[in-house]
């Protein structure tokens, strides 16, 4: 028996830094208006939360063949919290730095996310939260307020990171009914 054809993902190209200004008409969260102290709890909450998803029997299984799985989802979310990881602190580091770019879609193929270990992937999931969490729990004072900057011209505070970090986590969460 042959593996099932898994569709193209069409890439998201969207800009999403506006659920900033406004609240998500998807999830419903208004990112803008989270307390930046507040998402290291929110990150942790999250990824307990991931856990549970990930846990389901039917992880691995595509809701359409366009949209990605809860396991695929889970990865995504891992390597996003690393990620914004990384960028606080780089922008707690140095003084208005440029982030490269990240291909989501192509790491999701490069990975080859679909066929992760999902138990593996909710422990990374953690682990990545939870250090993510912890950067975030050491801000405090200005530098909340220092800056850092897309490739895009988007520009970022450490406070706007967090907030649309948060925004990132939870939506995926509502993505997959988790």
């Amino acid at each position: 028996m042959s593996e099932p054809q898994l569709g193209r993902i069409e890439p998201d190209t969207k800009d999403w830094t506006w659920v900033l200004q406004r609240p998500c008409p998807e999830c419903g969260m208004a990112a803008g208006a989270i307390v930046a102290a507040e998402v290291p709890d929110l990150l942790r909450g999250y990824a307990e939360r991931w856990a549970e998803v990930l846990r389901r029997p039917d992880v691995a299984a595509r809701p359409e063949p366009t949209v990605w799985s809860p396991l695929e989802y889970g990865c995504h979310v891992r390597d996003v919290c690393r990620l914004m990881q990384w960028r606080a602190e780089l922008m707690l580091t140095e003084d208005f730095p440029t982030f490269p770019d990240w291909d989501q879609d192509a790491t999701a193929l490069a990975e080859h996310y679909a066929e992760q270990d999902p138990a593996r992937v909710a422990h990374q999931l953690r682990a990545a939260a939870h250090d993510a969490a912890a950067t975030f729990a050491g801000v405090t004072g200005d530098q909340w307020r220092r800056r850092g900057l897309r490739s895009n011209g988007s520009s970022f505070s450490v406070k706007t990171l967090a907030q649309y970090f948060a925004h990132d986590v939870g939506h995926h969460l509502h993505d997959v009914s988790g």
